[in-house]
């Protein structure tokens, strides 16, 4: 049962998938955290395997840059293969100074300068909000895991480069914690089809102070994270 981006099988996907956008870093989730993972799909080198964690059934996909590519990917797994929870465990650059690089963000809700939520609701914004429970579980698993975590707003920008003048100011005025590219529109996705998906972030960069993480600090600092997407998803599956 392929899709136009999905080569897997009936099945082949476990009713909780871990959604990264880059999907080498699918490969390291399954290789690392998974047990018996298989690869089932790799249709555009977007890299998707399936296997056990904690005894449980989970899933991993990349689903590529912003708001269109995690919408084709999350609507297929939804619509044609049945995902009940996706979880996007992604990265992000801070815009509030009280925010650190490598701070864990859940992201409870996602502004946007994308339209693909009005297109949803007939021109009017529709609220682009996370799944309370997916966030009550996170926060009791950081808790567990002794990761400290910060719950609040997001935005997903369009723009990974220039974007409007003045927008990261206001932003920050108005409480939005840090800058990512596809959290909205997943909301989107989920809310349309019945879903319920939550995102996850690292902070990778500061836009205020200039700090960043190097490739090294980034891996380290994912796995806490993904500690806690996964025991998210261990209790999900």
């Amino acid at each position: 049962m392929s899709t136009p981006h999905i080569s897997a099988s009936p099945g082949d996907f476990a009713p909780v998938v871990l959604m990264p956008g880059d999907p080498r870093r699918a490969a390291f989730i399954a290789e690392r955290f998974l047990t018996d993972a298989r690869q089932v799909t790799d249709v555009r080198n977007m890299l998707g395997f399936t296997g056990t964690f904690a005894g449980r059934r989970v899933s991993v996909l990349g689903h590529g840059m912003g708001i269109p590519s995690v919408s084709i990917y999350a609507t297929e797994l939804i619509r044609e293969y049945g995902a009940k929870v996706l979880l996007r465990v992604g990265s992000c650059g801070a815009i509030q100074r009280s925010v650190r690089v490598r701070d864990v963000l859940i992201a409870l809700a996602a502004g946007t300068d994308s339209n693909v939520n009005r297109t949803r609701c007939l021109g009017h914004d529709l609220p682009a909000v996370g799944d309370f429970a997916l966030c009550r579980r996170a926060v009791d698993a950081a808790e567990r895991l002794g990761v400290p975590v910060r719950v609040g707003t997001v935005f997903s920008s369009d723009l990974f480069y220039a974007p409007p003048s003045g927008l990261n100011e206001r932003l920050t005025a108005l409480g939005v914690l840090a800058l990512e590219m596809e959290a909205a529109g997943l909301y989107g996705v989920a809310a349309e089809h019945g879903a319920r998906a939550l995102t996850l972030l690292t902070v990778s960069d500061h836009l205020v102070t200039g700090e960043k993480l190097s490739s090294d600090d980034r891996a380290r600092s994912f796995e806490q994270m993904l500690s806690v997407a996964l025991a998210v998803a261990a209790e999900e599956s």
